[in-house]
């Protein structure tokens, strides 16, 4: 059964209001949450902030990219909640236009567009990436824009279509290093597929180039910085992530993408890798089961390493029901759609924090949804995710007055130390607003950051045990305590100290208490 991708009667007018009608969605979700709800700023946001005031070749846990754009964001837009999450709600309509674009590509018309495209609004997992800033919605975008690409290069071997290739793999890969699976998967698709001749032209190498050129500053920061980023992704996977398995991971697809988007991610996946007409397309579904093995291989991956990778299943499979069901059955499309949709409004609350928090506790308790962490932390109310949103200010409004009792001519010589990145970011994006010192830490891109030029200086723990500080300092007094309603148990009620003289060269200390995951 086959037809050209547009209907005579449906103009290319119809399409671009049908898709700017899909794409808006999102978007106005998230514009509406950033400005009238939402909850504070979340703890990953405080460190890209602190990452982007501090350019550089790459950092521990990421390639460069999505902080030299919040760099940017900032410097235009400003540092309010609204403004920090702008990017990533645009990045949420502009991947629904780019899977839409895809169906339409692959041969199909409206159903299509509107089944793949209602897929990406309502999943999950894209609504909760979308709803902070991070690499992570560039990432889903730009798994999205390679897929395009590839799709049109199988349809029309065109030099553009390489070279634009290739620059969305280079930015892809300086934006999050899980987009080499991507360009893994590509190559072995055109390995196995019919277009393994390809490999004989000189097109493959000029993309795979281009993309290298753009990825090589990350490249050389590692070789600077004895390869740390392979030393954080080590110690992630044997540490926090060390509790998931193979297990937690194939149920992570179902309901991370919403569970009755099953029929239609598992249709697009036949339809690449098994129907007649969608063979012709084979690879995008090779780099899916690529992609999938590898992460299956390594045992304790989160279910979200995935996530970039079902744009191009929704739009073939929304292209399949479609066919499928172009003359009879015409019925089993809103089976489908319909739960779709109102399983995605349902979720929705879970994964974007779109009412008050009591609000939540209520809805999520209702749902049966308990709360969840991925690095097997304890947990109260909130989910990690939302708790993580809590507590921040409030953690440097605390500091700043135990910093101000301090007797004023040793302020100068004071650092406030931080037993994770989150921390410190608080204490130095809130720096504007309170009177605080330098924030110090020893977990990832801080530790190479490092402790500035001061010798002996008073420091500002929080967290910890006197006992445990004594060895280092020769005088640890408990200044006052950091509690924070909502936020993760290990924030909550954290004791603050000053402690003195310390005991060894800090720069020997420094290199023990590395800490990078």
């Amino acid at each position: 059964m086959h037809y050209k991708a547009e209907n005579q009667n449906e103009s290319e007018k119809n399409y671009f209001f049908l898709i700017a009608g899909l794409a808006s969605i999102p978007l106005l979700i998230h514009l509406y949450t950033n400005i009238f709800a939402g909850y504070g700023i979340f703890r990953d946001e405080l460190y890209y902030i602190a990452c982007s005031n501090r350019p550089a070749l790459g950092y521990v846990d990421q390639p460069p990219l999505s902080i030299y754009i919040l760099a940017v964001s900032r410097l235009l837009f400003g540092d309010s909640l609204f403004a920090i999450r702008l990017l990533p709600a645009v990045n949420s309509a502009l991947t629904v236009i780019v899977t839409c674009l895809m169906a339409l590509k692959l041969g199909g018309r409206k159903m299509s567009v509107v089944i793949s495209g209602f897929a990406v609004i309502f999943a999950p997992v894209y609504i909760g990436i979308s709803s902070i800033y991070s690499m992570n919605s560039f990432d889903v975008l730009f798994w999205a824009m390679a897929f395009y690409l590839i799709i049109l290069i199988i349809e029309n071997n065109k030099l553009t279509y390489w070279i634009l290739l290739g620059i969305v793999m280079g930015l892809g890969s300086l934006n999050k290093v899980g987009f080499l699976w991507l360009e893994f998967g590509f190559f072995i698709g055109i390995l196995i597929s019919d277009k393994r001749k390809l490999l004989l032209t000189y097109r493959p190498y000029l993309c795979a180039l281009t993309a290298l050129l753009i990825f090589s500053p990350f490249i050389i920061w590692n070789f600077q910085n004895d390869f740390a980023h392979l030393e954080f992704i080590r110690n992630a996977t044997s540490g926090k992530y060390s509790n998931l398995n193979s297990g937690d991971f194939i149920i992570g697809q179902i309901t991370n993408m919403n569970p009755f988007s099953v029929l239609i991610w598992l249709s697009g996946l036949y339809y690449f890798l098994f129907n007649k007409t969608g063979r012709k397309f084979m690879i995008p579904g090779i780099i899916y089961i690529v992609t999938f093995t590898i992460l299956i291989i390594n045992g304790h991956s989160k279910a979200g390493y995935l996530a970039p990778a079902y744009t191009v299943l929704f739009a073939g499979g929304g292209v399949f029901i479609e066919k499928l069901t172009e003359h009879r059955l015409k019925f089993i499309r809103y089976v489908i759609l319909l739960p779709l949709i109102l399983l995605g409004i349902l979720i929705t609350p879970l994964a974007l924090p779109v009412l008050p928090v009591e609000a939540y506790i209520k809805y999520a308790a209702k749902m049966g949804f308990a709360p969840t962490s991925s690095e097997s932390k304890e947990l109260s109310e909130l989910p990690q995710f939302y708790a993580d949103m809590f507590g921040w200010e409030k953690l440097a409004k605390d500091v700043s007055e135990i910093y101000m009792q301090i007797p004023e001519d040793q302020r100068v010589n004071v650092l406030v130390y931080c037993e994770n990145y989150g921390e410190a970011g608080a204490i130095e994006f809130f720096s504007n607003k309170f009177p605080l010192p330098k924030a110090i830490s020893n977990h990832n891109n801080y530790w190479i950051w490092g402790y500035g030029d001061l010798k002996n200086p008073v420091v500002i723990i929080i967290g910890g045990k006197a006992e445990d500080h004594l060895r280092n300092f020769g005088e640890v007094v408990r200044a006052g305590t950091h509690s924070a309603e909502y936020s993760m148990p290990y924030e909550n009620n954290l004791p603050i100290f000053i402690a003195r003289n310390m005991k060894s060269n800090i720069n020997e200390l420094w290199n023990k208490i590395k800490n990078f995951e």
